[in-house]
């Protein structure tokens, strides 16, 4: 060991052996990242793989603790904080075992996710090649060991809800009787003899009788040991308390008590009644909060004709942000991103969008996946707000903008905080209105729309994991307070459901950045600038609610 080593280094050593772990425990997450890593292996969820996990990162945040703040430099710092805050919320979503239980779509269900994950991964090179087809092959023993731990799920009392097993063996269905099998899709940019046929005989041989198995597991096993559908959440498990509130820091990495975020969302939900109002006025001509949601759902002239439709008026806003951002922006990262639809497997009864980052190697864009399922009973006035969450300036510009900070240890750039990256998004939102990109006022009425489900979160997930809520309590506080689409609601309480505390972090990471932009504003008056106070909170990478508040602070007393 080098004698100039010092607790800077052993910081900077830290981070870098927590992104080490991350990738052992999690090695899609390398490839999806183009990083180096052990691309021919599946995460091991195995207890054992799991508690060596969390015994190892505790490990690290433990050693990071030790280390005396007062030697390092204030990026340093806030590293050290950082590696604490993520080793600690890592151990915590093991020690919950929401694997046991959550067994219902791609985006939830860790024996799903291949089936999303895989498909997207840039294969650049033989070796990466090569990991693919291992990847296949060990999907098998993957499915078996997420039976394994689901039946012990059941033994402690983990069982999920009766619906969400359903919505597993739907998804699988859907996986085995699609016309095309996405698996089937990937091919190497580079010339790897034999692969195609390799990569078509593992699917047909291996990958779609283990998933055909692991659909008879769910039916035979799982769905008659399931709770009854009434008995949705962590509130019906034994430590259910105390196990959300754990998810609930490491969600939305505040401690706000269930209770209290149920109230916010609640008291959101009032105040947004004067702004449907006003809109509403303009648009349909009443004021009556009753009448508006009734014309946002019923009024067939507000839905798509179809899915290409969908995806034009995606690509339209997109282009129209981008224009838009060099005035509110100093730095405006140029990565690409484009605009696809949901896979067939995860559209029905999954997400109205997400966004997936493009590598770190530049071997693919961004993308927007746009649910085009249906499209009839979608409503396009949600197109633009959704569009500038998942694009820009969302989640494509702060992801982009995070990864190009070369000079940060990789952690800060890739660093997973629900409530930055989330609150980001939906704050986002509510940027583009000040900016000027909604076309009318009736896109604006699906900005609300779309608050109006971020302030429901609050009370529908506390609701169901802190106060016992059913699933059906839960749909009608949707459908009695939002104006979502009755497509979406069934899907967005399964989604919470089998994702305990992950929704709230949309509406408190909101909250928290414009708390922080008014008191910047407060306190620097007609020094403020907007776009000086972007750059801020996006040039430091992903970070905690407290960590970014110190961030914020700093920057504001270095300018009073």
């Amino acid at each position: 060991m080098s004698g100039d080593w010092g607790p800077r280094e052993e910081i900077a050593s830290l981070a870098d052996e927590l992104v080490a772990a991350r990738f052992e425990a999690y090695p899609i997450e390398a490839s999806l990242l183009g990083l180096p890593g052990p691309h021919h292996r599946l995460t091991d969820y195995s207890e054992q793989a799991r508690q060596r996990t969390k015994n190892a990162v505790l490990a690290i945040a433990r050693a990071a603790t030790a280390v005396d703040p007062t030697v390092l430099t204030e990026q340093e710092r806030i590293t050290r904080e950082l590696i604490v805050q993520q080793a600690v919320a890592l151990a915590a979503e093991i020690e919950v075992r929401s694997e046991e239980f959550s067994v219902s779509d791609g985006l939830s269900s860790p024996a799903l996710w291949p089936l999303v994950a895989l498909p997207i991964i840039t294969v650049t090179d033989g070796e990466l090649a090569e990991g693919y087809l291992e990847r296949l092959a060990a999907l098998p023993r993957y499915l078996e060991t997420m039976a394994e731990r689901q039946r012990a799920g059941v033994e402690h009392g983990l069982a999920p809800p009766g619906f969400l097993v359903r919505g597993g063996i739907a998804y699988v269905e859907r996986y085995l009787n699609a016309h095309h099998d996405p698996l089937r899709a990937v091919t190497p940019q580079v010339e790897v003899s034999g692969f195609e046929q390799r990569r078509d005989a593992l699917v047909t041989d291996v990958v779609r009788p283990a998933y055909a198995r692991y659909r008879q597991f769910l039916v035979d096993e799982l769905l008659p040991a399931a709770r009854p559908d009434g008995q949705s959440g962590l509130w019906w498990q034994p430590e259910g308390e105390t196990r959300y509130a754990a998810l609930i820091r490491v969600y939305t990495t505040t401690d706000r008590p269930a209770e209290e975020l149920h109230q916010s969302g609640l008291d959101i939900l009032d105040k947004l009644n004067a702004e449907y109002a006003a809109l509403g006025k303009k648009v349909f001509g009443t004021t009556s909060i009753d009448e508006i949601f009734q014309r946002l759902r019923t009024d067939p002239g507000l839905r798509w004709t179809d899915g290409d439709e969908m995806l034009r008026a995606a690509r339209d806003a997109i282009v129209r942000a981008e224009k838009a951002v060099p005035s509110w922006f100093g730095h405006v990262p140029t990565n690409h991103i484009e605009v696809r639809p949901v896979p067939p497997a995860e559209a029905s009864g999954g997400s109205t969008a997400f966004y997936t980052p493009p590598p770190l190697d530049g071997s693919r864009p961004g993308i927007y996946n746009l649910n085009v399922t249906d499209a009839q009973q979608r409503y396009r006035y949600l197109s633009e707000a959704i569009a500038f969450h998942e694009a820009i300036p969302g989640h494509h510009f702060q992801v982009t903008t995070a990864r190009g900070l070369r000079d940060l240890p990789l952690l800060r750039r890739i660093a997973t905080v629900d409530a930055y990256d989330e609150g980001w998004a939906v704050y986002a939102e509510r940027l583009a209105d000040e900016m000027g990109l909604y076309t009318d006022d009736l896109a604006r009425l699906g900005m609300l729309v779309q608050d109006s489900m971020r302030a429901a979160r609050l009370v529908v997930d506390t609701g169901l994991h802190a106060q016992g809520w059913s699933r059906e309590r839960a749909v009608t506080f949707l459908r009695e307070r939002t104006p979502m689409a009755p497509l979406e609601i069934e899907a967005e309480v399964d989604r919470y459901a089998a994702v305990p505390a992950q929704a709230l972090s949309y509406m408190v990471g909101r909250l928290e950045i414009q708390r922080l932009r008014a008191g910047a504003q407060a306190r620097l008056g007609e020094r403020f600038d907007i776009r000086e106070f972007h750059d801020v909170l996006l040039s430091a990478g992903p970070l905690p609610m407290s960590i970014l508040e110190q961030v914020v602070q700093d920057w504001v007393t270095g300018l009073a």
